[in-house]
């Protein structure tokens, strides 16, 4: 039986701060449109948390089931390393589905807005598809594309909408900031990867571009996410708030840059990813509230 130790590791707890990050600038948006509402934003963050835990747990028992965990570098699997039964890793997944679904089924019956039910449906099948399923889109390298579209896209837009029931350039700038460091992390997680994924025929966005390409692609997308906010100079000067993370990005995408760093040494760019997608969630809804 795995231990709650285990449980939690299986749960990557460091992925979990850009599921939050999302929410905070969605909620940012709308109380800069006067229309903050906190019982809706703590919702929002259950949803956001769950669906992120769900994920994880349901890539690690699909992975798992596959064999394409059998040789891994990186943070334990409870599939893979038999810490646990595949049918109980399983089942968590679906019980922190059946979470984020409860709590979205909440919001649209306080807000009234029904038709996020086919949103909340498209959110959980796009997390089990990922890896699940008979054809998942996560060998088919198209994971990073969906991480942005969901965990940037989706759940911030998505904030913003069941408070203020509109939304602003603002809200898309940060949408799209977000999305982009996430689909970053998995960049980074999937470049670390690469050789076991490759042989496995897990054919993820980084293994068809080659590591090369693919860590050159993860720079872009971080700096492009923490250069967006400054178009809005024009708006208010307070948005030079978000230069607060600008240093952050400096280590990984030296790491990233550097291509005898692999394995283990990647590890650390998804610790530091996380932080800057949290740093550019509070630095740039500050601005946003403040101006």
């Amino acid at each position: 039986m795995a231990t709650v130790k285990e449980w939690a590791a299986g749960a990557r707890p460091r992925t979990l701060p850009l599921a939050v990050a999302p929410v905070i600038i969605g909620a940012a948006a709308a109380q800069a449109l006067g229309r903050f509402d906190l019982a809706i934003g703590l919702l929002a963050l259950v949803v956001a948390l769950a669906l992120q835990v769900g994920v994880n747990y349901a890539n690690d028992y699909s992975d798992g089931i596959r064999g394409t965990d059998d040789v891994r570098v990186g943070p334990m699997r409870l599939t893979g390393s038999k810490a646990a039964k595949p049918r109980q890793v399983k089942d968590a997944a679906f019980f922190s589905f059946g979470l984020a679904s409860l709590a979205g089924l909440i919001i649209v019956i306080l807000t009234g807005m029904w038709w996020m039910l086919a949103v909340g449906a498209a959110c959980v099948l796009a997390a089990w598809w990922y890896t699940g399923g008979s054809r998942p889109y996560g060998y088919r390298g198209l994971g990073e594309i969906m991480v942005f579209v969901f965990f940037g896209l989706v759940a911030t837009l998505g904030t913003t909408w069941a408070m203020a029931a509109q939304l602003s350039v603002h809200a898309w700038i940060g949408a799209v900031g977000s999305g982009l460091i996430a689909a970053a992390l998995l960049m980074a997680n999937n470049v670390r990867d690469i050789p076991t994924d490759r042989e496995a025929g897990k054919l993820t966005l980084a293994v068809r571009l080659g590591e090369q390409r693919a860590r050159i692609s993860y720079v872009l997308m971080v700096g492009l996410a923490l250069v967006l906010p400054l178009t809005l100079l024009v708006h208010s000067l307070w948005f030079l708030l978000v230069l607060l993370a600008w240093p952050l990005a400096l280590g990984p995408a030296r790491i990233m840059l550097s291509p005898e760093k692999t394995g283990h040494a990647l590890i650390k760019v998804l610790q530091l990813t996380s932080l800057i997608g949290m740093a550019f969630a509070l630095s740039y809804s500050a601005a946003l509230i403040l101006s």
